[in-house]
C-alpha cells in the first residue's frame, strides 16, 4: 500500500515537472468494472511502468469474461514509441489481469536500459514506416462436414498497419514486447518486407522476402 501511495506521489510529481501524460483506459466485456478493480489496474500499470520507465505512457486494458473464464488484455504505448502488449487468463479475473500484468513488468525489466535511452528506444520504435494493408477473414468453421469446393471466407474487415523500417535484432526485441504471432518489417535500405516470427519451439523464425526464390 505504501508503494502504491509512493507511486501516486511521483506520478502528481513528473506530470507537473515533466508534462508527460499517464492514463490508463479501462474497459470490461460482458463484465463490469468496479471502482476498486479499476484502481488496482491503474495502481498496477502505473507502478510497474515507472520502475522501468521515466517518460509518459497511456494503454488500454480490457478484461472480457467468456461463460465460467476471464482473459485480461493489456497494450500499453510509451512516450518513446515502444509498444508492450500481453494477455492473461484465469478463473477469476483479478488473477487474468494479475497474469498480463506480470508479464508486462518482466518485459519492461527486461529492456529497462533500452528503454531509459531514448536513441535506442528510437531503434526499437523503427526509423521511418509505411502503411499495408490487410485484410480480416473468417476462419474455416470447426465442424465435421466436408469443406465445400466453393468455401470463400468472408471478408470481417479491412485495414492498415504499419510496416516498420528496422534491423532483425530490433524486430525480434519488439516482437518479444508483445504477445503478437509475428511482426511485418522493413530492413533498412531495403523495400522487401521481412518477418520474424514464434515458432512452436520456442525460437524466433525470420523470413526476408528478398530471398525468395522461383
Amino acid at each position: 500500500m505504501d508503494e502504491v501511495k509512493a507511486w501516486r506521489k511521483l506520478i502528481l510529481a513528473n506530470d507537473h515537472k515533466k508534462g508527460n501524460s499517464m492514463s490508463v483506459r479501462v474497459s470490461g466485456k460482458h463484465m463490469e468494472i468496479g471502482d476498486s478493480f479499476r484502481q488496482k489496474i491503474e495502481d498496477q500499470i502505473g507502478l510497474a511502468v515507472t520502475k522501468y520507465f521515466d517518460g509518459g505512457y497511456s494503454g488500454q486494458v480490457i478484461v472480457e469474461k467468456s461463460n465460467s473464464r476471464f482473459s485480461a488484455d493489456c497494450k500499453l504505448h510509451l512516450d518513446s514509441g515502444v509498444v508492450l502488449h500481453a494477455a492473461g487468463e484465469a478463473m477469476d479475473p483479478q488473477i487474468a489481469f494479475d497474469a498480463a500484468s506480470e508479464r508486462i513488468e518482466k518485459r519492461l525489466r527486461r529492456y529497462k536500459r533500452k528503454l531509459k535511452d531514448h536513441h535506442a528506444g528510437n531503434h526499437l520504435n523503427g526509423n521511418g514506416f509505411a502503411e499495408v494493408a490487410y485484410t480480416v477473414m473468417d476462419a474455416v468453421p470447426d465442424h465435421e462436414d466436408e469443406v465445400p469446393d466453393d468455401f470463400a471466407p468472408a471478408i470481417v474487415a479491412e485495414s492498415t498497419k504499419q510496416l516498420k523500417t528496422m534491423s532483425v535484432a530490433t524486430a525480434v526485441m519488439a516482437l518479444d514486447m508483445t504477445d503478437e504471432p509475428l511482426l511485418l518489417f522493413r530492413s533498412p535500405g531495403k523495400e522487401q518486407i521481412n518477418i520474424v516470427y514464434r515458432r512452436h519451439d520456442g525460437n524466433i523464425g525470420w523470413i526476408d522476402s528478398a530471398n525468395i526464390k522461383g
